[in-house]
């Protein structure tokens, strides 16, 4: 429900973002993890590099990131958030703070510390290694 189109867009109006689509988790995630190269991020968005290297080439045009030789690799193109692409991706936080104090109005605290529990439970369990294949987890 979280990851439905939607939502990405009801955030972006919050955020007063006239942005494509498209264009959202590439900004977010070149903010997040960046300098970032391309075709890392193509793999975390589970596009292919030529259309996220059109789409990174988009968000240049529009000023949110600059684009430029990596450092450690003159091959790589890196992408970098720009101030103006900093001040897009604080209004989408602010906006998804905005969303969420509004879905968890009616919680108790307890279930809310609860729920960060279990997520935390979660996230450790997925950034786990995998269990080698004779581990004895039957399905």
């Amino acid at each position: 429900m979280m990851n439905r189109p939607e939502r990405d867009a009801e955030m972006l109006d919050m955020a007063g973002l006239s942005l494509e689509r498209a264009l959202f988790p590439l900004i977010v995630l070149i903010e997040r993890l960046g300098p970032i190269g391309v075709g890392d991020l193509a793999s975390r968005v589970g596009r292919d590099y030529t259309t996220v290297s059109r789409q990174v080439a988009r968000l240049e045009e529009l000023g949110l990131v600059s684009r430029r030789a990596s450092p450690a690799d003159r091959r790589v193109r890196e992408a970098a958030i720009t101030p103006q692409g900093k001040a897009a991706t604080d209004a989408v936080d602010a906006a998804r703070e905005r969303m969420a104090l509004w879905l968890f109005r009616d919680w108790s605290r307890d279930d809310f510390d609860e729920l960060l529990r279990l997520m935390r439970m979660l996230a450790d369990g997925l950034g786990a290694a995998l269990p080698p294949p004779d581990a004895g987890i039957k399905k």
